[in-house]
């Protein structure tokens, strides 16, 4: 017995694993290191990180303090990134790197809590809706700017975007507390508007009964109120007084509505031009993916609504419904995976439209021998891909002559015969060859398969032993 093939090797097994998360990431430490500065939206955040990695404790020497802003922020997200940096900016203090680089490890960190949590949302989609989709997914990912640039700014949004990914993979999984709570933790510390996604997608998993009512209010009470005694405590410490500062973003931007002092854009504006400039091609795809599998529309419908919730507020920029674009990329992607589906089964219908041309190949194969033979083909035959181009030399010879009756091959002197016909007397069915018969729709994935029938039958002369010697498969 053979011994069995070996197994991949682990870096095969590496590749195979992390293959899409080193693309993604790759890409996204790309733009970081060539974009490190950063814009007056991420000051914030940026400066947290700073003093919390070099000021340490001095909270007298802390920026915010003397430059606080329009509203005041959270100093968790940053404190998270900061002690996860810490190694790296310790190490680079060791060896007295300039302070820019101290940036980038901090983007870059950010950037793998981003993609980590996106990793968990795309095993989510591989294991609900397969390998191909999984695939587009990242590859849409990948050609979508903003989704990879974004992914290492230190915006609150993309704070909250780390939760929302992972809120949606407990989505997929089944565990709905769980997604209720990401999101209350997104929108209770880090972006107060996520309580729209909250509420669009708490809706639909109470009309799914994912849930009871008592069950999500005791979930979305508890969560909530830990959250912000958490949030309370913390940044009440770091601003030196009392304050829940998600709730004063709120009063600011919602409440008062101050947020369109800094520009305004039509209440159509994301869906004419933010998205379609973010996704590109996944943006007309996502509605034909919605609409040619209906399994993805629970969760596109209560995302897209969270957007058109949004479009509400005058004040409008792209990162304010970057929250959306990875569940809308998923529909998309299945939509590119139908279209890759027929694009296969149409490939397959071509091959297997060729059916003579397959027969002769078949038999080159089979017989080796330098005894000289001579191959009869019929019009079918000829005219479903054989040429002159598929004849070979010596032994070899091909007649084409038509108008030879079914009872008339006994009496001639042809080896093997390529025909339409099932049963020749004088001659023995070696195999059939099957060609394209017709498509056919059926309710599963995929939903369109093809239909094949035997078309062209080899057969060998019942009066040469050695023909009849050799290891045929048989006519169906």
């Amino acid at each position: 017995m053979a011994p069995p093939p070996p197994g991949p090797t682990p870096a095969a097994r590496l590749l195979r694993e992390y293959g899409w998360d080193l693309m993604l990431g790759s890409i996204a430490a790309f733009y970081a290191v060539m974009v490190p500065y950063t814009k007056v939206e991420e000051s914030f955040n940026v400066q947290a990180m700073h003093d919390i990695l070099y000021h340490n404790h001095h909270i007298d020497k802390y920026d915010h303090l003397e430059f606080p802003g329009v509203v005041p922020r959270t100093f968790i997200g940053a404190l998270v990134i900061a002690i996860l940096s810490l190694p790296a900016v310790l190490i680079m203090r060791v060896f007295q790197f300039p302070k820019i680089y101290s940036l980038l490890a901090v983007r870059l960190v950010l950037g793998c809590v981003n993609l980590t949590t996106l990793r968990l949302f795309r095993v989510e989609v591989k294991r609900k809706f397969g390998r191909h989709v999984e695939a587009f997914f990242v590859l849409l990912t990948a050609i979508q700017f903003h989704a990879l640039f974004y992914s290492t700014r230190p915006l609150p949004n993309i704070l909250a975007l780390a939760l929302v990914n992972l809120a949606y993979s407990f989505w997929f999984k089944g565990n709905y507390l769980c997604t209720l709570q990401a999101l209350i933790i997104a929108a209770v510390v880090f972006r107060c508007d996520m309580i729209l996604l909250l509420g669009t997608i708490g809706v639909a998993l109470l009309l799914s009964r994912s849930f009871s009512l008592m069950e999500a209010v005791k979930c979305c009470i508890s969560t909530a109120l830990l959250c912000i005694g958490f949030t309370v405590l913390v940044d009440s410490i770091m601003w030196q007084r009392i304050l829940w500062p998600e709730f004063e973003v709120f009063w600011f931007n919602s409440v008062l509505n101050r947020s369109s002092e800094w520009g305004t854009h039509s209440i159509h504006w994301y869906f004419t031009s933010a998205l379609p400039r973010s996704m590109l091609v996944a943006y007309p795809l996502c509605l034909v993916g919605a609409l040619l599998d209906r399994r993805i529309v629970p969760y596109v419908l209560p995302v897209t609504l969270f957007v058109v919730l949004y479009s509400k507020l005058p004040h409008k920029e792209l990162r304010f419904i970057i929250a959306a674009v990875p569940m809308l990329n998923v529909s998309a992607s299945l939509a590119a995976s139908r279209f890759l589906g027929y694009s296969a089964v149409s490939f397959m219908a071509s091959y297997s439209n060729y059916p003579g041309g397959h027969a002769l190949k078949a038999l080159h194969v089979a017989d080796s021998s330098m005894k000289e033979k001579m191959v009869h083909i019929d019009v079918l035959t000829a005219m479903s891909g054989v040429s002159r181009f598929c004849e070979n030399e010596y032994p070899w010879r091909y007649s084409k002559e038509e108008d030879i009756s079914i009872e008339e091959y006994q009496n001639r002197n042809f080896t093997y015969l390529l025909n339409e016909h099932r049963y020749v007397s004088g001659y023995k069915c070696l195999f059939g060859v099957d060609g394209f018969s017709r498509a056919r729709i059926q309710p599963r994935f995929p939903p369109l398969s093809l239909v094949k029938v035997p078309k062209v039958f080899a057969h060998g002369s019942l009066g040469d032993p050695d023909i009849l010697s050799l290891d045929w498969p048989g006519c169906p």
